[in-house]
């Protein structure tokens, strides 16, 4: 069979809607309400649990590299094996509604008071998967470069945790190390903007050098018709200029700045900051 695991992010999110309103419709159509919920139940269910066993093969497809990353193994197999619980429990399911539609009678009203009870059920354990699958996502930050196969996939991780790292370690008063890391992310992506604004505001608030941050900006042309880098390199001279003591030159490159950008109130309150 092809490996399917680049369409493990598509499918999953299938199996969670399909199963999650199949199983609410079926609720409803216990209670005689709303006819045409019984039939769309079936259908979600059936849909869904389709869905779900596509989700387990490209899911086991995609499995080896994510567990190569160090410490997510353990993740990795409980969100498989709940993965290969959800999709059991909605076969059963499944079948409970298939009953239902050659079973007249009180017999049918079982089969699908089963299908509600068991449904119920598999949505807590469907719940389980997704949550074991979002930790991986967000923190073990699995399944990077798996979709495309692009080795820029790995380079943006890596660029997040530096940053991210690098804005802990600040919030945490260790300039240095902040400033370090900043310094690598300059050095992997020199022509990037952002990066070269990010670094010349590590100069400032991580090394504490107004002086070279202020060089690093004249070095620095923003656009005028950029709104955007007119105002984070007004603010950021603004800052520098303070902090080296230019108190009446920082007002002067604030009132500067209200010009190009008038009615900020972000540039208003900084003002008051300054007097």
């Amino acid at each position: 069979m092809p490996n399917i695991a680049a369409f493990h992010p598509q499918v999953v999110h299938f199996v969670l809607g399909l199963l999650i309103v199949g199983v609410l419709f079926r609720l409803v159509a216990l209670t005689g309400k709303l006819a045409w919920t019984g039939p769309a139940a079936t259908a979600l269910i059936l849909l869904g649990t389709g869905a779900s066993v596509v989700a387990v093969k490209s899911g086991t497809d995609a499995h080896g590299p994510v567990e190569r990353v160090p410490g997510s193994r353990p993740v990795v197999e409980e969100h498989e094996e709940l993965g290969e619980k959800t999709r059991n429990i909605f076969l059963v399911v499944s079948l409970l509604e298939l009953a239902g539609l050659v079973v007249a009678g009180k017999g049918q009203r079982v089969l699908r008071f089963g299908s509600a009870a068991v449904g119920l059920f598999g949505l807590t354990v469907l719940y389980e998967t997704g949550e074991e699958g979002g930790k991986l996502v967000y923190s073990y930050a699995g399944g990077v470069g798996l979709r495309t196969g692009n080795p820029e996939d790995v380079s943006r991780l890596l660029l997040a945790g530096q940053y991210n790292q690098a804005m802990l370690d600040r919030k945490n008063g260790k300039g240095a190390e902040a400033a370090a890391l900043i310094s690598e992310i300059a050095r992997r992506y020199p022509a990037d903007t952002s990066v070269i604004l990010m670094q010349i505001e590590s100069t400032l608030r991580d090394r504490n050098d107004p002086a070279a941050a202020l060089a690093a900006l004249d070095a620095f042309k923003a656009p005028p018709d950029n709104r955007r880098l007119v105002f984070t390199t007004g603010m950021l001279r603004v800052d520098a200029l303070a902090a080296s003591g230019q108190r009446d030159a920082a007002r002067a490159a604030l009132e500067e700045l209200m010009k190009a950008i008038p009615d900020n109130p972000r540039l208003k309150a900084k003002l008051d900051s300054l007097k």
